[in-house]
């Protein structure tokens, strides 16, 4: 027998998983205002810079994610979450000690490991609390911690680095996320599986990873979403990680002053613009599931013309005005394409889902960025100097358009790949 829940303790879970994910973006995105910083005192590359805020990040994250995914979708996901932010937590801080490139690499490497059991259980956990009709919105609201997340970030390391140094910085916004992981234990309930859709999961089955694999590649538009992602998280990540290097490097503009304005054109962007994928799908979605992806879409085609004024204004706040822009323009996807993706399967599936969803989008879009960007910028520079980060952002067009393509085709599938709730 499923239990209910009253619609204030839904909205309260939803707030606490979201202070979760600003837990988990400002431990992940932190060193990304401290990069300069941290270049300086250990002497690192843009390529290394690129593999701490990036790749090293990302593969650890995806490749943990997925057993992560797996006992979420058999086990208490609220444990899982627990334990996974007190880990990453812990690591942030210690980031905080590493004397050169490894140990800081190893270190990011355990908030890595520690921020996989984050999202695909919450993910889960949003599904079963909320219907499908009001799971895009859920969603979006979750995911707007990663832009809270990054304006505290920025803001806060912006200036902690200026004053007191990013080794400080990295300690004092670590901490804390572990007595949020004791309010989060003590509080938060254990969703039954198919609460929100009056159904049971099959105690009986427990899919395996590989069935989970060949649903979902049999899905046609779930392959499109998945690369859609990808490409668009490719510019988030890839313009966003270097923006902060840009600012500086280009404008003349310090740690302090890049941090506060940073959080708002960011966080502030960012998370307006995930608040309208969710909200936008769910409500056009109710006349064409089509909507879902279509939306998206059309904000990517608006960015371009922004993103390429963000690159080469002479203004610095012309520039920040465009990223703004840019931002809402990149974030509308994610809340849609997680909800499209629960639809797709069973109700014992839907962290593994998430995984999987996140495997491409992370190893394309965290894993790639920042580093495909940091090594063109190094290779540029010898002809170019400072300019050479602007023409290496210049391949974030290419993904652009890859993307629009890739929602385009997915909307014309979705329909066929959906279950029967939609």
């Amino acid at each position: 027998m499923n239990k209910t829940y009253t619609e204030g303790y839904k909205k309260y879970v939803l707030l606490i998983l979201t202070g979760v994910y600003v837990f988990n973006f400002i431990d992940r995105q932190i060193l990304v205002i401290l990069q300069e910083s941290i270049k300086a005192e250990l002497d690192l590359s843009d390529t290394q810079l690129g593999l701490l805020t990036g790749l090293a990040f990302a593969l650890f994250y995806v490749t943990v994610g997925l057993p992560i995914a797996r006992l979420a979708d058999k086990s208490n996901r609220k444990n899982i979450i627990t334990v996974s932010l007190v880990v990453w937590s812990g690591m942030t801080a210690v980031c905080g000690l590493a004397g050169n490139f490894i140990q800081l690499l190893l270190a990011r490497i355990g908030v890595g490991i520690g921020e996989a059991g984050a999202s695909p259980p919450a993910h889960s956990m949003i599904s079963d609390y909320f219907p499908k009709e009001k799971r895009a919105t859920a969603l979006s609201v979750y995911t707007m911690g990663i832009y809270i997340g990054i304006l505290f970030g920025y803001l806060f390391g912006g200036w902690l680095d200026e004053f007191f140094g990013w080794r400080t910085a990295l300690m004092v916004v670590g901490l804390p996320g572990i007595i949020y992981a004791i309010l989060f234990f003590f509080t938060v309930r254990e969703p039954e599986r198919g609460m929100a859709e009056s159904r049971q999961a099959e105690a009986e089955h427990m899919p395996s990873l590989s069935e989970v694999f060949s649903i979902l590649w049999r899905k046609k538009s779930f392959r499109y979403i998945a690369l859609g992602a990808g490409f668009t998280a490719f510019v988030q990540y890839g313009i966003g990680n270097w923006s902060p290097s840009l600012l500086v490097r280009v404008h003349g503009m310090q740690s302090g002053e890049i941090g506060t304005w940073l959080s708002l054109a960011s966080g502030l962007g960012g998370a307006l613009g995930v608040w309208i994928g969710g909200y936008g799908g769910d409500r056009l979605g109710r006349r064409d599931v089509k909507w879902y992806l279509l939306l998206p879409m059309i904000t990517l085609l608006i960015s371009l013309p922004f993103t390429l004024l963000l690159l080469w204004t002479d203004n610095q706040y012309v520039c920040l005005a465009s990223m703004a822009i840019s931002k809402i323009c990149w974030t509308t996807y994610l809340a849609p394409c997680i909800a499209m993706a629960h639809g797709m399967v069973g109700l014992r599936m839907r962290a593994l889902a998430s995984a999987v969803l996140f495997l491409v989008l992370n190893l394309v879009g965290l894993g790639l960025g920042p580093l495909v960007i940091g090594a063109l910028s190094d290779q540029l520079a010898a002809d170019y100097g400072t300019t050479g980060l602007v023409y290496a952002m210049h391949i974030s067009f290419v993904m652009l358009l890859l993307a629009i393509g890739c929602f385009w085709i997915g909307a014309r599938r979705i329909k066929q790949d959906l279950g029967e709730d939609y």
